[in-house]
């Protein structure tokens, strides 16, 4: 008796613990087996075998589902990547090699479900309601990046246009991930290409340069002007 209690504490601890990931499962599950969202939140928790006010402690809407899916998917990538030993020692362009090659590997393991998604999407200059817990994880950590490239000085501090680095890398992600959508070479070797020389480029742009080095001596002249 005393064991079977200790089992069912234990359900309702972990039922509590899972209960996102598990609704994400289910949800993302539902859209690919039956090609639309729930047709109401009812139907969808009865489905799960979970009462309507605990999905109601997590989610408010099936919009809100979506958002969370993608902003997992940012956070895991970030999980992943700490969780090697080896990521810390990294420079910041390699860091965030490390972070597109491995998002690229999270999101493989849910392709149908992105694909799905990024298909019904209208190309848009405005980031998808959806994004937004993707964006504000991906900004924090590249804005992160960033401000360990100034100070090992991959990165150069502009005036005006420091600040909008990370916009630009956001753009960055955005491109990768249609890129890899799009990609139908075998093993997706076109989107390893694409990110290595996105990547390049980008700290290309935001390191020092000849114009860096003109505009450092004009006002040394400038100063020194008699």
């Amino acid at each position: 008796m005393e064991k079977e209690s200790k089992k069912t504490t234990d359900k309702k601890g972990s039922v509590k613990k899972d209960l996102p990931s598990l609704v994400r499962e289910a949800y993302i599950n539902h859209l690919l087996e039956e090609g639309h969202v729930p047709v109401s939140i009812y139907k969808f928790t009865k489905s799960i075998k979970i009462k309507e006010n605990e999905f109601y402690e997590h989610f408010n809407s099936f919009e809100a589902i979506e958002e969370d899916i993608w902003k997992f998917f940012a956070q895991d990538t970030i999980a992943r990547l700490h969780n090697d030993p080896i990521f810390m020692e990294y420079s910041a362009r390699e860091k965030l090699l490390a972070f597109y090659f491995t998002f690229i590997e999270v999101l493989k393991e849910r392709r149908s479900y992105v694909l799905l998604k990024l298909h019904k999407m209208q190309r848009s200059s405005k980031t998808p309601p959806i994004f937004r817990g993707l964006k504000t994880e991906f900004l924090t950590f590249a804005n992160d990046i960033i401000q360990e490239g100034k100070e090992t000085e991959e990165v150069a501090d502009r005036p005006y246009f420091s600040n909008k680095y990370k916009d630009g890398l956001w753009l960055q992600l955005i491109f990768v991930v249609n890129f890899w959508v799009k990609d139908t070479s075998k093993g997706f070797e076109k989107t390893d290409a694409a990110i290595e020389k996105a990547v390049h480029l980008s700290f290309d742009l935001m390191g020092r340069g000849p114009i860096d080095s003109m505009v450092d001596f004009a006002k040394f002249i400038f100063q020194n002007r008699r």
